[in-house]
């Protein structure tokens, strides 16, 4: 198939996608950069990555591609070397002959196909691919299977697993191991789970907060991979009978991840869980924890107060912790003495004392804020309050003049009252000290390559209605290569935020039922999970199926 060489920049204005005016501004950066136009151009939102697909396929014939339609033959993979393909954004998808078809990030890099075809030999037919899902393809397929095959042929005569093998680099099973790793990184995934089974290990990636088995290993492999990972996280290799939680750090493309490591003994042999967290995106502002304007407006309005504590609440992966380190974040003036108590310090922020717990040597919350109010702070972040000491000292700080900031595990912000009330505060107390609660969840967002709009069910336009929402058109993802056929890409926090008012108050110290301390707050305004879930439904961020996911229990 011959391409004709034109310009891509001429294609998007003459299909009336950008102006002459954007395009030229597009190219003046682009002289400066040296990034690829289409690149620039996606950057700033003049066109998204299936326009571009669709003006390549429709207007110079070249085939867009969906790679996990494909099973390629491991045979094709090796024709381009594993550095071509990650320097080109190339990989090989079929073989004609003296043709072989290349799925490319662009395709109109004559440069990278005419260096393709020197390297192997092959005339090459470009196909077009979005680029997240050429990069998974490549983690996919590329490294990970050569480890594992060098590695099954040395197992059999092997009766111990010797230091050498999970200490030197070259080795098979500390390429498997990094290669693992690696691709999760890629994907932007945020815990591997490496699950023994009785007749096989599974390896599990959570993304956008759904886990799914990415690919399962032979049994004899598992003692190799824990004691790799248990090496690199400095823990104990000979202890298999105790729980235990060790960190390590990694450099991926040009990033810093931070990985939290965790043992746990089970029937089948240690499980290991990987939580990956990405150092290089920083902390986000606070505009864009995804408030909605009004729990934006109080929030901003809570952490600003003198002194009191604001609680933030939800259960494990909720966002609570991103939402805290943005508020602390917002408050960092030179003027301010700030303090965290953490388990672990998650993101190191200038200007901040941060406390790392070690329960240990005895350094606990309790006894971390105990020591940190004696350091004359102006507001104090408690990681966790998880028992009643810790509660009672954070609410006592807050009455003496700090702003205390802290996370609680309650299914909404109503409930935390509740919580603090068992935990054995008195009513009095948290009437007086708490500014109020925000509840979190985090809901995956629609796929913007792959978002259409479908017409509501009845069912689906009576919950929207009984609850004074009023829609023609909802949204949802029609799966891409983009987002892995899920039709989600990237996650979106819904919220619930309380602020206290004297008759809040007055109602706390009187011991009054959820019940009544809900409906007086819905009376004060407050948008609750579900509303500020579907508010986001109906305006094409997430679904309905999602919203409904995650506040089923509210």
């Amino acid at each position: 198939m011959a391409i004709v060489k034109k310009r891509l920049g001429d294609l998007l204005v003459e299909s009336g996608l950008i102006s002459e005016e954007q395009l030229q501004e597009a190219l003046q950066e682009q002289r400066k950069t040296k990034q690829k136009l289409g690149d620039l151009l996606i950057t700033h939102g003049y066109i998204n990555e299936q326009q571009l697909i669709e003006v390549l396929e429709f207007q110079l014939g070249i085939p867009h591609v969906s790679l996990f339609k494909y099973q390629i033959d491991p045979s094709i993979i090796q024709i381009i070397p594993e550095n071509l393909a990650r320097r080109y954004q190339a990989i090989p998808i079929q073989k004609d002959g003296g043709k072989l078809l290349v799925a490319m990030a662009d395709p109109l890099d004559y440069f990278a196909i005419e260096e393709l075809r020197m390297s192997t030999g092959f005339r090459i037919e470009p196909a077009i691919t979005s680029r997240d899902e050429l990069m998974r393809a490549i983690a996919r397929h590329y490294g990970l299977q050569d480890s594992m095959s060098q590695l099954m042929v040395e197992l059999p005569t092997q009766e111990e697993i010797r230091e050498t093998e999970i200490t030197n680099e070259d080795s098979p099973i500390v390429r498997l191991v990094n290669q693992m790793i690696q691709q999760a990184m890629q994907l932007k995934v945020s815990d591997i789970h490496v699950d023994p089974g009785e007749h096989h290990v599974s390896i599990r990636y959570r993304l956008d907060g759904v886990l799914r088995t990415e690919r399962t290993i032979p049994k004899q492999m598992q003692g190799f991979i824990t004691a790799r990972l248990k090496i690199m996280a400095r823990l104990n290799i000979a202890e298999r009978r105790l729980p235990q939680d060790g960190r390590m750090k990694m450099q991926f493309d040009m990033r810093t991840i931070d990985i939290r490591v965790s043992s746990l003994p089970t029937i089948h042999g240690e499980k290991i869980v990987l939580r990956l967290l990405d150092l290089s995106t920083g902390v986000k502002s606070l505009d864009l924890l995804g408030f909605h304007p009004h729990n934006y407006k109080l929030f901003r309005e809570m952490i600003e107060r003198p002194y009191g504590i604001l609680l933030i609440t939800g259960p494990t992966g909720s966002g609570k912790t991103t939402s805290l380190y943005s508020a602390l974040n917002h408050l960092n003036q030179e003027h301010t003495n700030i303090i965290t108590v953490e388990d672990p310090v998650e993101y190191q922020l200038e200007g901040i004392n941060q406390v790392h717990v070690n329960p240990s040597i005895g350094l606990t919350f309790a006894a971390g804020l105990r020591s940190i109010l004696r350091q004359d702070p102006n507001i104090v972040m408690v990681g966790e309050i998880r028992d009643a000491e810790t509660a009672e000292i954070a609410i006592r700080a807050s009455l003496t003049g700090h702003l205390v900031l802290s996370t609680l595990h309650t299914n909404d912000a109503i409930s935390t009252v509740t919580r603090l009330r068992d935990m054995g505060i008195e009513p009095y107390l948290v009437a007086s000290s708490l500014i109020g609660v925000v509840a979190q969840r985090l809901v995956r967002r629609i796929c913007p390559e792959c978002k259409t709009a479908y017409e509501p069910s009845q069912q689906e336009v009576h919950l929207l209605e009984g609850r004074g929402l009023r829609v023609r058109h909802l949204y949802r993802g029609a799966g891409c290569g983009n987002c892995n056929k899920t039709g989600y890409r990237g996650r979106v926090a819904i919220h619930e935020a309380l602020s206290l008012n004297d008759r809040l108050r007055k109602l706390i110290s009187e011991g009054v039922t959820v019940e009544e301390m809900r409906g007086a707050a819905v009376e004060q305004g407050m948008i609750g999970l579900l509303d500020d879930g579907l508010n986001k439904v109906v305006d094409g961020t997430t679904t309905l199926q999602e919203v409904i996911r995650e506040t089923v229990a509210y």
